[in-house]
């Protein structure tokens, strides 16, 4: 019951009732929707989880592992929440950079990583998160990449989830990054 009261209450504090994020730091900032632009990830600390299947079909799962190891471990939450949506079922989370304590370890269903800094192509939208969203924003990233004669791809394309899953679809912040490198 504890843990149900602890998830009501971040979801209204995630956008249930605010509907935004701004008492959540922000580890980089959000490409404003419509646009394309290029930016860097800064190296960071992530609480990583994932489970054979599909991103879409398994969104809750990951979120409440997450969600339970941030708890557990009384972390600050941050945003965005970022997915891999291609092979497999994945979430991160980023640590908060001014307090990540040095004592952190992996647990059976979350992995503690360290990411590099990464330069990507990024386009920012808004609706719901669903699969076809992110699908055609994928597909638009990527033509807008293969017209780029400066830049080429160089990893993976992942979805960045920046509201809370109870704000209002349309309302919602979304992007799509792929992992670029200069040709």
């Amino acid at each position: 019951m504890k843990n149900i009261l602890r998830l009501f209450t971040f979801a209204i504090l995630a956008g249930g009732l605010n509907m935004g994020c701004a008492s959540y730091r922000s580890v980089y900032e959000p490409t404003p929707s419509g646009s394309i632009e290029v930016k860097t990830i800064p190296e960071s600390t992530v609480l990583y989880t994932e489970m054979p299947g599909n991103y879409f079909d398994n969104a809750n799962s990951l979120f409440r592992r997450l969600f339970g190891y941030i708890n557990e471990n009384e972390l600050k939450m941050t945003v965005p929440v970022e997915s891999e949506f291609e092979g497999k079922a994945a979430m991160k989370f980023y640590a908060d950079p001014d307090a990540v304590p040095a004592d952190l370890k992996n647990s059976e269903n979350v992995k503690i990583l360290k990411m590099p800094e990464v330069r990507v192509a990024s386009i920012g939208k808004r609706g719901s998160y669903s699969k076809a969203n992110v699908e055609e924003a994928r597909k638009e990233l990527e033509t807008w990449l293969q017209n780029n004669d400066k830049l080429v791809q160089n990893g993976a394309p992942y979805a960045v989830f920046w509201d809370s899953p109870f704000k209002l679809w349309f309302l919602k912040r979304y992007e799509v990054h792929i992992p670029i490198k200069d040709k």
